[in-house]
This record gives structure tokens, C-alpha cells and sequence, in this order.
């Protein structure tokens, strides 16, 4: 790891002991006990640094909210701290086990509908969970990483071949910032939708309600994990694995904003 790495991470490992006071999430009552009915989306989301994902200031909590508020029975979303992926792992698989019965079928295992998604470290460990996924032959629809940070020994690089489409939003500034390209381990297998840049410096994003020192540090990873256009964006990309209408919609059909390197 290059001097800029290891700065990098000196700066996330500073926010992350000032940001890590939150609670831990539980899912609603209802989705504690839920198992993946036909059609449903699992959707796993990884927040950056060591946000907890009671901190609703950042898109990632925010996202999660939306689309339980929208689609409560077409998607079960839950949101994990990126150093928690084997957790979010063994609720995958808790999830998917319709008949529970403490093992997946292989029938149980080709039906589930898998998206995941995030930030900083947590689009990092996106790629993680989902080559820890097809270890055990499971299936991926989407995976989206924002300004993705590589965690020590990830690669957040290559997607894996069972990832049916990868998507990457990134900006190229500051100390921290994102990975400018992914590609798919087996192209025949995997579709990348797209490395879509963005740029903050002729039009800033103002992030209120984050730590004066995101600013200071890492002003436009920031801003990027603010910006209401991005969010969007992934917002669109998994609602189009939910339901045919929104599908018509994806932003796969149209211009994405923001541009490609």
C-alpha cells in the first residue's frame, strides 16, 4: 500500500472512532422473522468508515429507509457496518432459507434475488460478500459501489462471475476517493453497467449534518456520499430489479448523470 493508501486509511480509521457511537440496527419485528417469498429482493447495504447505521445523516441509512417504506413486500433491506460482512452474510442465508431448515437447497439458492450496495469501505466489502456469495453457488442480480475504498486484503476491482450487472459511481479528489474502474472477472457472465465519474469542484455539494472534519479531510468522498443525484441514481438501478413498471425506468435504458472516464 502506497503512501496515499495508507493516509487514506489513517484518515477513515480517525472518523471511524469519532462516528462510532451509534447502535447497531435490528430489523423491524416483521423482517426479523421473514424469509425470502417468491419475487422478494434481498438488499444489503455497507456504509463507509465505521458509520453505524443508526447514523441517518448518511444516503446509505437513507436509501434503505426509502425502499422499506416502498416496496415492504417486495425487498427485505438491511443496512451493516463494513467490518460486519460476515454477519450480513449469515443473514443472507438465514433469509434465503425458505423452509428453514438450516441448509440451502439448491432451489432455494438459483430463487434468491441478491443486491448490494455501498459507500467507501462498505463498496469495498459489497465485492467481498458477493465473491463470498458465489463460494457457495449463490447468485447476485446488482452490486453498486460508491467512491469505492479497498479494504486491506479486498479487491474491489474484480466482480465476481455470479454478479449479473456491477455498477460504479466515483469521484477522482482528495486524499480519500474512489476506485475509477471495475471489471467483471467473466465478462459473459457479468454485465459492468457502467464507471461513472463525478466531479465536485466546480459545483460543491453541501453536506449538512456531517462532522466539521469530513470537510476538512475528505471534502468531496463526502460529497459524493451526499449528493442526492448519485442516490437517485442507485435508487433507480435496484427499483428496477423490483418491479416490471420501474424497470421500463432503469437508469441501464437512459443517460446516467455524471459521465463515464
Amino acid at each position: 500500500m502506497g503512501y496515499r493508501g495508507v493516509a487514506a486509511t489513517v484518515v477513515l480509521c480517525f472518523l471511524g472512532a469519532t462516528l462510532s457511537s451509534g447502535e447497531a440496527e435490528s430489523p423491524n419485528p416483521a423482517a426479523a422473522t421473514a424469509t425470502a417469498a417468491a419475487g422478494t429482493a434481498t438488499i444489503i447495504g455497507f456504509l463507509g468508515g465505521f458509520v453505524k447505521p443508526r447514523d441517518r445523516v448518511h444516503s446509505t441509512v437513507q436509501l434503505a429507509q426509502r425502499l422499506r417504506n416502498a416496496y415492504p413486500t417486495k425487498a427485505y433491506v438491511r443496512v451493516f457496518e463494513n467490518h460486519h460482512g460476515d454477519q450480513a452474510y449469515r443473514e443472507i442465508l438465514r433469509h434465503l432459507d425458505v423452509d428453514n431448515d438450516g441448509s440451502l437447497s439448491a432451489a432455494e439458492k438459483q430463487q434468491a434475488r441478491i443486491i448490494i450496495y455501498g459507500h467507501s469501505w462498505g463498496a469495498s466489502e459489497t465485492v467481498t460478500l458477493a465473491r463470498k456469495l458465489e463460494k457457495n453457488g449463490i447468485p447476485v442480480l446488482l452490486t453498486i459501489q460508491v467512491d469505492s475504498v479497498a479494504k486491506g486484503g479486498e479487491n474491489d476491482a474484480l466482480i465476481p462471475a455470479n454478479v449479473a450487472e456491477a455498477v460504479n459511481f466515483y469521484q477522482p479528489h482528495g486524499l480519500v476517493h474512489g476506485r475509477p474502474q471495475i471489471r467483471a472477472e467473466d465478462p459473459e457472465h457479468t454485465e459492468i453497467v457502467g464507471n461513472f465519474r463525478f466531479d465536485y469542484r466546480e459545483k460543491p455539494i453541501s453536506c449538512e449534518g456531517y462532522p466539521w472534519f469530513n470537510h476538512i479531510l475528505m471534502n468531496a468522498h463526502t460529497e459524493i456520499e451526499c449528493d442526492p443525484k448519485v442516490w437517485d441514481q442507485v435508487q433507480t438501478l435496484i427499483e428496477s430489479k423490483l418491479t416490471p413498471e420501474v424497470r421500463q425506468a432503469s437508469v441501464t435504458d437512459g443517460p446516467v448523470r455524471g459521465h463515464r472516464p
